[in-house]
């Protein structure tokens, strides 16, 4: 673990025309081989922007190489317990962002982050708390799980798989709140080195005498991963405004649905009170016709998962590929995430709000 015995020296700026704020790197805390945490020093004028919820996450801007490029990254940290805000990211395969940081950040260094979004957090309700995490994805779950232990009488359960023993994160932490909270927390190792796979009768197993109708269920991971847990919640009879899912891998844009031909002419924006009607480009998302329009649209995960690019479709239609953001009154009244969604009329009006 990497830290510093030194005040941290706070910038003089705050937060910048897009919203980020600079932070320095408090503390720098090796989880596993392949995952670092790191604990922000965030400027006193700035400590309001960033009170969170547990399960949100910030989008991290970094220049690498000369070019810009934005990550969200959910909190570990849980605001019930801890006074700092803490990231944890891991080591992937293609993650220029996410092995920039394991590689190079140390204490010290300054980063820009825009303040906490998300909606894959705790519901207002006194209903136990069942969570499924795959790698990574561990980081807004323990922020949840150890939320609810340290402020709610609410039990919690969770299913956790790894590669291997040496890839789970917070492994030592996990431990200590079984036994702080005996009776009420509990866990369950899968490690495909020695169970293989998770499979749907693994889910099905560890829910089983699970009262549905009293629990929500928590689900963060790979994709793979996730679809299997969804499926086997779904198919075991939990309604969808009790499953809660976070995903954070890019989808790709589908190809134009065969049942409906009709091509898209003009789309109409309206952002930050302008107007602008362009050409559209086949294949491009809302958000991608209004940052070619020219508009400074709002967006961060660009999964589909935050919201933050939502915006409501007033005149023609549109769909979207992945949506784990809008509920389904939202949609109905015309609302979508515009980094998934694709116009299907042959004129679309768009206003954000």
């Amino acid at each position: 673990m990497e830290t510093s015995t030194k005040p941290v020296d706070r910038p003089a700026r705050v937060t910048d025309a897009d919203g980020f704020t600079p932070v320095r790197v408090k503390q720098v805390i090796r989880e596993t081989i392949d995952a670092v945490s790191l604990v922000l020093d965030i400027p006193e004028p700035a400590k309001d922007q960033f009170l969170y919820l547990a399960g949100q996450f910030v989008t991290l801007e970094a220049t690498i190489d000369g070019t810009r490029h934005r990550r969200c990254y959910s909190m570990s940290s849980s605001p019930a317990v801890e006074l700092d805000l803490r990231i944890t990211v891991k080591r992937d395969r293609d993650g220029l962002v996410s092995n920039w940081i394991n590689d190079t950040v140390s204490v010290g260094d300054e980063l820009h982050i825009a303040p906490p979004e998300g909606r894959f957090v705790l519901t207002p309700t006194d209903r136990d708390v069942v969570t499924f995490a795959g790698g990574s994805g561990i980081t807004p779950v323990f922020s949840l799980v150890h939320s609810a232990l340290a402020a709610t009488t609410r039990k919690a359960r969770l299913f956790y798989a790894n590669r291997d023993l040496e890839s789970v994160i917070f492994r030592d932490a996990l431990a200590k709140l079984t036994d702080v909270h005996a009776g009420r927390f509990e866990v369950h190792h899968h490690l495909d080195d020695h169970d293989g796979i998770v499979s749907p009768q693994r889910i099905a197993d560890f829910i089983a005498g699970t009262t549905h109708t009293s629990t929500d269920y928590y689900v963060c991971g790979p994709a793979p991963f996730m679809d299997t847990v969804e499926q086997v919640l779904l198919d075991a009879g939990i309604p969808r405004r009790q499953l809660h899912l976070e995903r954070f891998t890019v989808a790709a844009i589908p190809a134009p649905d065969p049942d409906n031909p009709v091509v898209t002419e003009k789309v109409t924006i309206e952002l930050d009170r302008q107007t602008v009607t362009v050409p559209y480009r086949a294949g491009n998302t809302l958000l991608q016709t209004a940052r070619l329009a020219g508009l400074k649209a709002p967006s961060s995960c660009e999964t589909g998962s935050c919201g933050t690019c939502m915006a409501q479709v007033v005149d023609g239609c549109a769909r979207m590929h992945n949506n784990d953001a809008l509920d389904d009154d939202e949609v109905a009244d015309g609302w979508v995430v515009t980094c998934q969604a694709l116009p299907t009329s042959r004129t679309v009006r768009v206003v954000y709000e």
